[in-house]
């Protein structure tokens, strides 16, 4: 092979992971929510991860959070004093590092700035139950009460606390009380 043709495909396979290396940097670092109330009450609630805190009135329908590889923590309040909090497990997006690795940059620019991480776009946060004047849940409640449990059951399961069995097993039980 002669060196100039050899120089020419070096040349080229160089400015192409150049201009690739920088493929996923352009990931904009802020990404929306949409945040209701399992009752679908009003209220607020305050967002906090290692990159910054937020609040807004709910529902929102785009709370602009920023990107972090922890947990997305939640304290919220319904306008008439229940009381939520949990938090939301941060997700890499598969598709962008593996991106990151095939053009080059290794992922080094997504691990610094965690671009590469998300959270569930569509948060349903649990709330206790609302009780009746005499302080009972009524029947309609109870209904909320069961669905409630359910979520933080299936959100147990989907952090790997609990298994698919366990989770069966315990949503069985919660239905057949009713």
């Amino acid at each position: 092979m002669n060196l100039k043709k050899y120089a020419s495909y070096l040349s080229v396979a160089c400015a192409f992971m150049f201009v690739s290396g920088c493929a996923t940097i352009v990931n904009d670092p802020m990404i929306p929510l949409a945040v209701n109330f399992s009752d679908g009450s009003s209220g607020k609630c305050d967002f906090e991860n290692k990159r910054g805190t937020w609040s807004t009135e709910m529902p929102a329908k785009n709370v602009m959070i920023r990107r972090s590889d922890d947990a997305l923590v939640y304290n919220c309040s319904t306008e008439d004093g229940r009381e939520a909090s949990g938090s939301i497990k941060s997700e890499v997006e598969g598709e962008k590092m593996a991106a990151s690795v095939i053009f080059w940059d290794l992922g080094i620019t997504d691990a610094i700035t965690d671009k590469h991480r998300t959270y569930q776009g569509n948060v349903m946060i649990p709330v206790p139950a609302k009780a009746n004047a005499d302080g009972e849940i009524g029947s309609a409640d109870v209904a909320d009460d069961v669905y409630t449990k359910l979520e933080k059951l299936n959100d147990l399961k989907d952090r790997g606390v609990i298994t698919e069995e366990e989770f069966a097993a315990e949503k069985k039980k919660l239905l057949d009380s009713n």
